[in-house]
């Protein structure tokens, strides 16, 4: 290791162990997965920090061998025992790309889509001064860059084959491949009552084949085929949604749906359950009239939607009557 950590400071990156890890280095192979927190913090006097993992609440995963971004991160991983934790303070020559690193990894805890503003948009040209990343202070780094300090705590070390690869990490054949098995989990975790897990589970599903179809020109064939494979996916996730009480999301999903396809009677039934248990009464009524209108064989489940509206209608009123009579009676 101690030469590993001097090849680092030849190079411009200087290590200072803050506390030492346990067991042997681990090697490092390709494939091998380290989960770690990070923080970065502007090198200088105050230390600015500008992310930290631990308040996101999720820790970074990284493979070895799967040409990350930011390689230094790799080489440091590499001198490190889990447990251990230590700072990085590195050459700029080795930052240059954290401004976009640092905007995919905020886009993904923020829900969004990780590769927001880059599709058409190749590396140079995000290094211009006129492109925005959405973040001022990444902005920022972009247009100047300068040092920075990681401070890395190893949580676990994990060998190839020994841990299920996140979609993001998976080559396309592996996220092929994977997705019926993740599809195959988020149900027998919806079966057993796990919600959250399987809408978990779906979504992961969902993200390797949305990956997939970024490639493809919208309306091929093979754009085509994926979006199908998409969907009874993103039903099912919108079905967990529901039981969550997340109808909003439901509305959105399903909508999506449906302007694509028009005769989806899962999406009309699921959206008409969203905008009943939002107050959209007619809209619910008009989703659920399609139902029957597409698959009267649904009448007797679609009559019980429709009654238990009424039902929750009714109460709601003599809510509201007591409601207005005591302001009333002032």
């Amino acid at each position: 290791m101690a030469q590993q950590v001097e090849q680092l400071r030849a190079d411009g990156v200087h290590k200072e162990v803050l506390r030492e890890g346990t067991g042997p280095l681990p090697d490092f192979r390709d494939g091998t997965k380290a989960t770690f927190h990070y923080r970065t913090l502007r090198c200088g006097d105050e230390e600015t920090p500008l992310d930290d993992s631990r308040a996101r609440g999720k820790p970074m995963e990284l493979i070895a061998g799967k040409k990350f971004k930011l390689p230094v991160w790799e080489a440091a991983l590499r001198t490190m025992r889990p447990g251990e934790r230590a700072r990085f303070r590195c050459e700029a020559k080795h930052v240059v790309l954290y401004p976009l690193v640092s905007k995919s990894l905020r886009n993904i805890a923020a829900g969004k889509d990780p590769l927001e503003g880059q599709r058409h948009c190749c590396s140079i040209a995000q290094l211009h001064d006129h492109y925005s990343l959405g973040y001022p202070d990444l902005d920022e780094l972009q247009k100047n860059p300068q040092p920075l300090i990681f401070d890395i705590e190893v949580l676990k070390v994990e060998a190839p084959g020994s841990y299920q690869q996140d979609p993001w990490a998976m080559t396309d054949e592996e996220k092929l491949q994977a997705v019926p098995l993740i599809h195959k989990e988020g149900n027998e975790l919806y079966r057993q009552g796990k919600v959250q897990e399987a809408a978990a589970k779906y979504y992961d599903a969902i993200a390797c084949l949305k990956n997939l179809q970024m490639k493809e020109q919208p309306g091929s064939p093979d754009w085509i085929e994926l979006d199908q494979k998409i969907t009874p996916l993103l039903l099912n996730y919108c079905q967990c949604k529901l039981q969550c009480e997340e109808y909003y999301e439901v509305l959105d999903h399903c909508s999506s749906i449906l302007n694509k396809y028009e005769d989806n009677v899962k999406a009309y039934f699921k959206r008409g359950k969203a905008h009943a248990a939002v107050w959209n009464v007619t809209e619910a009524q008009a989703d659920f009239a399609k139902v029957l209108a597409l698959d009267p064989s649904l009448r007797p489940v679609v009559s019980k939607e429709l009654r238990s509206l009424e039902a929750r209608l009714r109460e709601k009123d003599a809510e509201d009557k007591i409601r207005f009579k005591g302001i009333f009676s002032q």
